[in-house]
């Protein structure tokens, strides 16, 4: 069969790219940026790529277009599918259909910590030799790819809240039908689409109604979010994580927790990760590899493998004693936790924050009155704010003197260059490519 895949690039679209080559489908498909690191990859694969979104395109005549959420109606080439009646399917319901289906589905829920429990879920599997297909939104270390299709009976998937697709405004997640389901935490996000936290709730209760009753449920115990949407109904086994009747980490040093499951000791995690919510994210990856069959003392010594996944807490380099980090962290909570999750092993030491507020909900300004207070606990901050839809400063003033605010990518570069000094930890967040500022920092500190 041959698929013709617009919006391509994205993430979640990349991935059904490479596992519909690997089971071997033509894939061809198009996007509005189409630039490394993803065209390469893509390119690797022997995927053709098209820059832009082209009505001729529909003359490739493929048997079915894949439309990703990003493409909405105006858009050329999808008008064009319209107009002529051309057959098309969302991403989430070809993978569902044609990758998902009579598999032991094992989803990853949650506003935060997704990419991250997914790798480890992934890589537990895998260590336990049960070799699982998988899709994930970043590239876990462990594997050096987002996506692969295998034989295997498990497949692991990153489950998106976010809408389907231009026709379906359903959460991507509900089309998955998992048998494991980790619901990981639960705050308000994606203001572009949804109008409260209520309404999210409410698409993770419809992921809830489609786990089977010998499913299992792996939740956040600690956040009453997550019990609205557990008190709605429930009709399979759950696991709440961070009660003492569930799951429980206890840390003993940055580099090691020990688990607890129903009250009794199942092993210590040692390894290289840092902070509370990655031992947060590691028990439930433990637990719900303990329901595919794989024992939590496994489960344990396959993390102490687990090497990360790219943009988490991923250093970039270090140039005269300044060492630059990148990571994804976009939303509040998530910059807070990973300030403190470097703090933990750097001491004393001075953390220059680097910010680009990129995501939607960020643009809307809706959370910007909570930015200042998880931006608390680094020394300097450095906030990018060109395409921003509203005023950083009076929002960053709190802060007070260690707050600054940048429009131009290369006077950010200069004032965190001319306020650094050997020692300092350098923490690039954005969900985006931030213009490149990890390599132009690098090179502006080496001259």
């Amino acid at each position: 069969m041959h698929i013709h895949i617009l919006g391509i690039c994205g993430t979640f679209m990349g991935g059904i790219a490479v596992i519909a080559k690997q089971a071997g489908h033509r894939v061809t498909g198009c996007d509005a940026n189409v630039y490394p690191p993803m065209s390469t990859q893509l390119q690797a694969q022997g995927i053709e790529l098209i820059e832009g979104f082209d009505p001729a395109q529909a003359a490739l005549k493929p048997d079915l277009f894949v439309i990703g959420n990003v493409v909405s109606r105006g858009n050329p080439l999808l008008e064009e599918i319209l107009n002529k009646g051309l057959p098309f399917i969302s991403g989430p319901q070809w993978l569902a259909e044609n990758v998902l289906r009579g598999r032991w589905v094992m989803a990853v829920a949650g506003t935060h910590g997704k990419t991250t429990t997914t790798s480890m879920l992934a890589w537990i599997l895998e260590h336990a030799g049960l070799n699982p297909g998988f899709l994930i939104g970043g590239v876990p270390l462990n594997f050096g790819i987002s996506a692969r299709a295998t034989e295997s009976a498990f497949f692991v998937i990153e489950a998106d809240e976010y809408d389907t697709a231009f026709f379906d405004k359903r959460s991507k997640f509900v089309h998955y039908l998992p048998r494991t389901a980790i619901l990981n935490n639960l705050e308000f996000d994606h203001a572009d689409i949804f109008p409260d936290l209520a309404a999210i709730e409410t698409q993770f209760h419809h992921l809830v109604r489609t786990i089977p009753g010998a499913g299992l449920i792996v939740a956040n115990g600690r956040e009453q979010s997550m019990r609205r949407v557990l008190s709605r109904g429930t009709w399979s086994k759950v696991e709440l994580l961070g009660v003492p009747e569930s799951w429980v980490a206890k840390p003993r040093d940055e580099h090691a927790f020990d688990v607890f499951f129903e009250g009794g000791p199942r092993g210590t995690v040692k390894w290289e990760l840092l902070g509370e919510h990655n031992a947060h994210n590691a028990l439930a990856a433990l637990a719900a590899a303990r329901h595919a069959g794989v024992p939590v003392t496994k489960g344990i010594d396959a993390l102490a493998e687990f090497r990360n996944v790219k943009r988490r807490l991923e250093m970039r380099g270090a140039i005269k004693g300044v060492t630059v980090y990148d990571d994804f962290a976009h939303h509040p909570t998530a910059i807070q936790t990973t300030i403190a999750g470097l703090r933990s092993k750097v001491g004393n030491a001075r953390i220059l924050a680097v910010l680009e507020p990129r995501s939607n909900t960020m643009k809307m300004g809706v959370m910007k009155d909570a930015l200042a207070g998880s931006l608390s606990g680094a020394d300097l901050v450095f906030c990018y704010t060109n395409d921003l839809g509203w005023d950083a400063k009076p929002v960053l003033a709190p802060l007070g003197a260690k707050a600054n605010c940048f429009e131009d990518l290369g006077k950010l570069v200069e004032a965190i260059v001319a306020a650094s000094r050997p020692g300092d930890y350098a923490l690039v967040m954005s969900n985006g490519g931030f213009g490149g500022v990890h390599a132009k920092l690098l090179e502006a500190l080496a001259r």
